[in-house]
């Protein structure tokens, strides 16, 4: 009997776990895309404290043609009023988180113009994140153009 109790106790406890477990994945995946989301809408609006706040120091991005740029390069790019994007919005996004780090991919449709030149598009991305100092940071992100069809 006593086997039994234990047997049923061991499986309602990992049950338990996993249950846990799922839910606090879907916790961040939810808060990975809300950040996400923002930090699109920072773009438009400006908002360098935001991408100051989510951007990891060391944060490195790979851009579509293939530049590597630095954290500071991008938000000096954003201030200097080059690039005026009226219109980010994200979707297809998939999330996969490792523990502390997760990385998040999808598509972003911009409406963009750069030193006067129409560049709107869609774009896929891959951003990775980190849990540093109790909140989410990305430290990486690469870009690729979708042509147009």
């Amino acid at each position: 009997m006593n086997r039994i109790v234990f047997a049923v106790s061991l499986v309602v406890l990992v049950f338990g776990v996993a249950v846990l477990a799922q839910t606090q994945t879907e916790s961040v995946e939810q808060e990975l895309i809300k950040l996400e989301n923002e930090w699109a809408k920072s773009v438009v609006k400006l908002d360098l404290a935001f991408m100051d706040r989510i951007l990891a120091d060391d944060y490195t991005w790979t851009d579509a043609a293939g530049n590597v740029h630095t954290k500071a390069e991008e938000i000096a790019s954003i201030k200097s009023g080059q690039g005026v994007v009226t219109s980010s919005v994200n979707d297809e996004f998939k999330v996969r988180v490792y523990g502390d780090a997760a990385v998040v991919t999808g598509r972003t449709t911009v409406k963009e113009t750069w030193k006067g030149k129409e560049v709107s598009g869609q774009f896929r991305w891959t951003d990775t994140w980190v849990k540093l100092a109790g909140r989410w940071q990305c430290v990486a992100e690469h870009d690729s153009n979708i042509p147009e069809k």
